[in-house]
């Protein structure tokens, strides 16, 4: 048996539980996973120091997505994007990804090579631009992310809109927009010219409205579902919704007779397994399998995007080096210290449930050395 000592008590985890890999991507939904990045655990990845990553056991990392049949969002927040991935790291990251890709690749496009503080309109779209030409020139699909630094120099609506417009124009491939809000990123508020969802929402759509044929989709990360539901049944033919709401995406993705939701999410790349099994009975219309594999999912989910929210990718790593996909629990800008205690132990009990510890003795081993060391 494998039993964690738990600060609480032992727990005996269930036992390992076989996925069945897929054949290919999901037929009826676009899923991606938004990947976290493996920190090369002896170089000095503490906080302010520029990131070094093992790359090999990143990309395999990427690989163990794409063998289940889910597309990788790169370079997303997931991969502490703004919290310790500083950009040389990520132009190197992306360009690595797509060149390895065996699946669907989409990369973040931001301006996170300026200076944090101030900065002009004019600074905010060139660095745009010049992460968008990377992006494009290494072979992945375009995501405009949201940056800090328009949040802080925009005025207005239409500052967005001359920041936004010009880029759709730039692009030889449809892009992904990029909705995330504040629970993720305070530095976000009012984006969109305005702390008014709904008066926010107007310019995305007239954004989209404008050029559809260039825009893919919209990912949103409000964690609203009401609100993504309306925007969704708003949105121009042929643009898709892909769902960001880490709390809420089973229902998102099933969707109802009006339409559903694709998806693009940080916890897809901790449950890559059940995603792909829920994905595959979706697809041959068998919704009470797909509600069961996905329902134990959920509260994992919701404890490891807790808030505070940003702090979800200490969660998501931790759980990749129980699942044996890193040797570690060392990550860039030292951000494993980013949750309690209490918290790991609760996400231990949670994964297993799920059936998301492939290899229980190995879980078990990790975890006890952790906890012996952190909580005595």
């Amino acid at each position: 048996m494998a039993v964690v000592n738990l600060p609480s008590g032992p727990l005996t985890l269930s036992g390992r539980r076989t996925w069945e890999k897929p054949k290919g991507q999901p037929k009826t939904r676009i899923a991606y996973a938004a990947a976290h990045v493996v920190a090369d655990p002896k170089a000095q990845n503490a906080p302010g120091a520029p990131a070094v990553l093992d790359w090999a056991a990143t990309l395999a990392f990427r690989q163990h997505l794409w063998s289940h049949g889910l597309g990788v969002a790169e370079a997303m927040d997931t991969a502490q994007r703004g919290m310790g991935l500083d950009y040389a790291a990520t132009r190197e990251l992306i360009r690595r990804s797509a060149a390895a890709a065996e699946g669907r690749i989409v990369a973040g496009v931001a301006t996170d090579q300026l200076a944090p503080g101030p900065a002009t309109l004019a600074q905010v779209s060139s660095a745009y631009r010049d992460q968008l030409e990377d992006v494009l020139s290494a072979g992945a699909g375009p995501v405009l992310m949201c940056s800090r630094h328009l949040a802080a120099a925009a005025r207005d609506a239409d500052d967005y809109l001359a920041i936004y417009r010009p880029l759709l124009d730039l692009s030889d491939k449809p892009v992904v927009l990029h909705w995330l809000g504040t629970a993720f990123d305070p530095a976000l508020e009012g984006y969109w010219g305005s702390s008014d969802v709904d008066k926010a929402t107007e310019t995305v759509l007239e954004l989209i409205n404008a050029s559809p044929a260039k825009v893919d989709g919209i990912k949103i990360s409000l964690l609203d579902a009401d609100h993504e539901i309306r925007l969704r049944r708003r949105l121009p033919a042929g643009v898709r919704l892909y769902t960001g709401d880490d709390f809420n995406y089973p229902q998102l993705i099933r969707g109802d007779e009006r339409g559903y939701s694709d998806a693009l999410l940080g916890i897809f790349a901790a449950i890559a397994p059940a995603a792909a099994a829920a994905f595959a009975a979706l697809d041959e219309g068998d919704l009470e399998s797909y509600d069961r594999i996905f329902a134990p999912t959920v509260p994992l989910s919701r404890h490891i995007f807790e808030k505070p929210t940003f702090y979800y990718k200490t969660g998501i790593v931790f759980l990749a080096w129980l699942a044996g996909h890193q040797s570690h629990f060392t990550m860039v800008g030292g951000l494993q210290s980013g949750r309690s205690v209490p918290h790991f132990a609760r996400l231990i009990e949670l994964a297993d449930a799920a059936g998301l510890l492939p290899d229980p003795d190995l879980a078990a081993h990790r975890a006890n050395r952790f906890f012996e060391v952190m909580a005595g």
